[in-house]
């Protein structure tokens, strides 16, 4: 059988799948806090400390992480 070689090894797609599931999990805690009502703001919700500083935190780990999987090169045998 013949052996298929991708152009990055394991452990490099390891880490691209570690970097979409933060950038995705940063997407997801981004969501929500609207209202039905327009004559209500909900000012706590939307600027929560999740929404402003975790989930843009967790999305520019996940681009970096990204970048680190596509740029690292591992130790060779």
């Amino acid at each position: 059988m013949n052996e298929v070689n991708f152009a990055l090894p394991k452990k490099n797609l390891v880490f691209i799948l570690a970097g979409l599931v933060l950038l995705i999990l940063g997407y997801a805690l981004m969501t929500g806090g609207g209202t039905t009502d327009p004559n209500v703001f909900p000012e706590e919700q939307m600027f929560s400390f999740r929404r402003i500083t975790l989930a843009p935190f967790l999305i520019l780990l996940g681009f970096a992480v990204e970048v680190f999987a596509i740029m690292y090169v591992p130790k060779g045998k």
